[in-house]
């Protein structure tokens, strides 16, 4: 017995070194792909960061294990377009309004007077793409998203192994106003629906700092712990090798298409997840 013991303790030795090959060949992909979108130049409409999400997106940023993508801090709107097919199309409309801030009902009367088909209201929440450099990383961001109220969040793992984060909620806002450019509501009837999407600004911009200060909360626990961990491996060096198998559990190739479902007590986390397979 004492010989295939020992085969499998020189074995598992053998691939101590090849997992931590593995682990930094990923981390320098993602500082790679890191440094190549934050290089990038802002490509929306505004051209930079909404005033309301600055914070957020510097705080990620700024850490080792993310980078943001893409974001808008909340946002009323009235676009002027075709809504056959599958709904109103961006790409396809005339902006005939945008702002971040609470909307007055002149400002929506005026920008009406563009309207010469389908002008749709729209109140759109806050919205931010993170890439997580490991899906633990992408989990305890989940959780963060979830407890400060954005409960559409959701992780997708891309064919590459891109862990991408979509912190998103539900509470927005559509509603018609014209029919080829005539006014189908009264002008009383827009100013009530300002009252709400004015009402759900405010709701989102508390969620936002509910969010920062989560995050930041977080953040101070993961790198305590971090700390922690690391004294006591170089304390036991048992516990570095119990760790290792630990994590290779955790990470390993069980994660499966859920097409939607939520995924509960992911990782001993404790967090529900909605977790999808995507393309890079």
């Amino acid at each position: 017995m004492a010989a295939p013991m020992e085969k499998k303790a020189h074995s598992r030795a053998e691939s101590r070194p090849q997992l931590a090959r593995s682990l930094m060949d990923r981390s320098a992909e993602f500082g790679r792909w890191k440094a190549q979108s934050l290089s990038k130049a802002d490509l929306s409409r505004k051209g930079s960061v909404d005033e309301d999400a600055v914070e957020v997106v510097e705080l990620l940023n700024s850490r080792e294990e993310f980078f943001t993508t893409s974001s808008c801090a909340g946002r009323i709107l009235l676009l002027d377009g075709s809504t056959e097919g599958s709904g109103v199309q961006k790409q396809h409309c005339c902006w005939l309004l945008v702002t971040h801030k609470p909307c007055a009902r002149d400002d929506v009367m005026a920008a009406l007077k563009g309207a010469t088909s389908e002008a749709v209201l729209k109140f759109e929440p806050f919205i931010l793409h993170v890439q997580c450099r490991t899906l633990q990383d992408a989990q305890t961001l989940h959780s963060v998203a979830i407890d400060s109220g954005f409960r559409n969040s959701g992780i997708t793992v891309g064919k590459r192994g891109k862990t991408m984060l979509a912190v998103r909620s539900t509470h927005g806002l559509e509603v018609p106003l014209t029919h080829k450019g005539k006014l189908m509501v009264t002008e009383e009837y827009i100013e009530f629906l300002l009252t709400i999407a004015n009402q759900k600004m405010e709701e989102n911009k508390r969620r936002i700092g509910r969010f920062y200060n989560y995050l930041q909360h977080a953040l101070k626990q993961e790198t305590i712990s971090n700390s922690h961990s690391k004294i006591k491996e170089r304390n036991n060096p048992l516990c570095t090798h119990k760790n290792r198998r630990s994590q290779g559990k955790a990470q390993g190739p069980s994660t499966t298409e859920d097409n939607g479902r939520e995924l509960e007590d992911g990782d001993g986390l404790e967090i529900s997840a909605a977790l999808f397979l995507g393309d890079d």
